[in-house]
């Protein structure tokens, strides 16, 4: 498949299942390497759902069905057999609301590549901090509880720890809506930084962040992909009569 060489990642009819419930349905998406990708679709139209299918999280929820094809470095990510281990430090996972370890600063960084037997701990702990747009703000509290940050600084300690394991990929789940807007600003300005060394995927309910900080865009209404475009095609010439009732506002 020459396209996975320019593409960070590609689902072929992806299906999600919880019992009896389809949740995302028949997805076919391409995500190229060094983007921002926006998901964006009213509340339970299962843009979550398929965000956690592209690191096999939804394999921890009880009763969940995954049907199609999840492209990643030149093979399915849904094979029997996959490492999963292997697989989420590739494709890192940053979630709603910050949640650092009960640890310092230091130790949420160092702590996965200490497990997993990395040398040079401070210099991946420097490099993921300034990766992460934090350094400047911590590295005279590097011992200090990471509990001690801010809700903005906590969320960049988070994708700082998620970095420190080496992934091509950044999978975000509305990493802003518990944070203020100055917090959500530096977020945002880190996401361009961030995406000339990774594809990111993210799920926003915010329109307008969609709009500043994505290359391209992707509606989802109960469980479908209905749109994906550029981002200010998607935005400003819809294709889809219930992309452009969603996006001004009609319903949602």
């Amino acid at each position: 498949m020459d396209s996975l060489q320019k593409n960070g990642l590609i689902t072929e009819e992806l299906n999600v299942y919880y019992g009896t419930n389809h949740a995302v349905k028949d997805i076919n998406l391409t995500f190229p390497k060094h983007t921002v990708s926006a998901l964006i679709g009213p509340s339970g139209c299962g843009k979550s759902t398929y965000l956690r299918s592209l690191n096999r999280m939804n394999d921890l929820v009880e009763g969940t069905r995954v049907t199609g094809k999840i492209w990643f470095e030149g093979h399915d990510i849904n094979d029997q057999g996959e490492d999963l281990q292997q697989l989420r430090r590739r494709i890192g996972m940053v979630w709603q609301k910050p949640n650092p370890f009960f640890k310092s600063v230091y130790e949420n960084v160092a702590f996965a590549p200490r497990y997993h037997g990395m040398k040079n701990l401070d210099e991946i702990v420097e490099s993921c901090l300034r990766k992460a747009a934090l350094w400047d703000e911590v590295k005279d509290r590097l011992k200090d509880s990471a509990l001690a940050l801010s809700g903005g600084q906590q969320q960049r300690l988070c994708i700082a720890r998620t970095l420190a394991l080496g992934p091509s990929v950044l999978l975000l789940d509305e990493p802003t809506s518990a944070l203020d807007p100055i917090s959500t600003a530096k977020i945002e300005e880190l996401m361009f930084d961030l995406k000339k060394d990774y594809t990111i995927i993210m799920v926003t309910h915010n329109m307008q962040q969609a709009a500043r900080i994505s290359d391209q865009t992707a509606f989802f209404l109960l469980g479908e992909l209905i749109e994906v475009d550029q981002t200010k095609r998607l935005f400003t010439n819809p294709k889809q009569k219930k992309t452009e009732d969603y996006i001004t506002g009609r319903f949602g």
